[in-house]
């Protein structure tokens, strides 16, 4: 009879943990429901790591799939190619934690700590993957020699000095990333730059200016380790890019992007330019829109600020206007201010001064039909 009452007794916890678990689950599928109904994507994954930073721009490999891949219920589905495989080797967690690749024992540590063929992951094995040698992941396009503004994710806020490398000219993308690969000294390093965005954020970043090495053509990989001063712990990350006079355009992320082209217009427009302006003066500046390429949900858009006046100009304002549904998920060569529809891109502190008759141009990812935005543009 004890037994009988003990074996009883145990069916009957375990049944109770059994609808608990349930419960646990069912509640966490409803929760996320409403919050997906509310127009946030709720992402809930197994492990999740400990997340602080990675670079934005030019994008590292996991920031870049992570975009590619999200879709509006938060699932994580590979478009590209590269960020296939590497999903296919390592899972889609480390997506969802694409600001997580880090060695918390690194301690300012190199060569002989990360192996060669582990740099763009760190030497931490969640993130093989996107140690992969191909030709084929998502790509920023770049001039040699021109100043941009850099951004680095600060999911988490901490002290410290990022450095910048970029592949010496005898590097092939037909093998993984080893020391040897990079040029002795990084290009740029920055020691706890400002921030703007909100901590913890997806688009929340640190940002500084810098000028892109010289000399180089094609395709590169820029690594980025980021070295905090209050910890052991260090951040690292590959950012493939191809130096072909572009202006930061992101070429191989979302649905329809197909193979990587080289240049900056990397497929026709899909929509016809818009413009808007003052008319030709002294002090005028007139702005051009275009869609470079478009998929089931999303888009890339190019303006296109030129200087349509008789004197030099210091700086540029445009008015972005957007159609209904749109809403702006990544820009670059500009800052964003406002909320949709209704916003002004300024200039960054590197293109805003402009001849008579000379250009410049900003460009963002944006979620929503490719409907052409309106735009307009006054000197700032």
């Amino acid at each position: 009879m004890r037994a009988a009452a003990v074996l009883i007794s145990r069916t009957c916890v375990l049944k109770a943990r059994e609808t608990k678990v349930k419960l646990l689950r069912r509640a966490a599928a409803t929760a996320a429901a409403a919050v997906v109904a509310a127009g946030i994507i709720a992402v809930i994954t197994p492990d999740a790591a400990e997340a602080h930073g990675a670079a934005i721009i030019p994008g590292s490999r996991t920031r870049l799939c992570w975009q590619d891949g999200l879709s509006s219920t938060g699932q994580i589905i590979p478009n590209n190619p590269a960020c296939a495989a590497a999903v296919a080797q390592s899972g889609t967690n480390p997506l969802y934690n694409w600001f997580s690749v880090l060695r918390s024992d690194a301690n300012g540590r190199t060569t002989g700590f990360i192996p060669d063929g582990q740099l763009c992951s760190g030497g931490n094995t969640t993130f093989s993957g996107y140690n992969l040698a191909r030709t084929d992941w998502p790509t920023t396009h770049l001039t040699a020699g021109r100043t941009m503004e850099f951004r680095y994710s600060n999911w988490a806020h901490h002290p410290g000095t990022f450095y910048f490398y970029v592949t010496n000219n005898s590097w092939s993308p037909t093998r993984a990333l080893a020391w040897s690969d990079l040029e002795a000294s990084p290009f740029l390093t920055v020691t706890n730059p400002p921030s703007r965005g909100a901590v913890g954020t997806n688009d929340g970043h640190y940002y500084f200016t810098g000028t892109l090495p010289t000399g180089k053509s094609g395709r590169h990989i820029i690594y980025s380790r980021w070295v905090r001063s209050d910890s052991q712990e260090n951040f690292f990350g590959c950012s493939d890019v191809l130096f072909d006079g572009g202006n930061g355009e992101v070429t191989g992320v979302g649905p329809g992007q197909g193979t990587i082209t080289p240049g900056p217009t990397t497929s026709n427009p899909t929509t016809g330019p818009t413009t808007g302006g003052p008319n030709p003066g002294p002090g005028s500046c007139a702005a051009t829109y275009r869609t470079v390429s478009s998929w089931s949900g999303g888009f890339q858009g190019e303006v296109s600020v030129r200087n349509s006046g008789t004197a030099a100009i210091a700086g540029w304002s445009v008015g972005l206007t957007l159609a209904s549904g749109q809403s702006v998920s990544n820009l670059w060569n500009g800052t964003l201010s406002g909320t949709a529809p209704n916003h002004t891109v300024r200039n960054a502190n590197y293109n805003g001064a402009l001849n008579a008759s000379a250009s410049t141009t900003f460009g963002f990812v944006a979620n929503g039909a490719a409907t052409a935005p309106a735009v307009t543009c006054a000197v700032a």
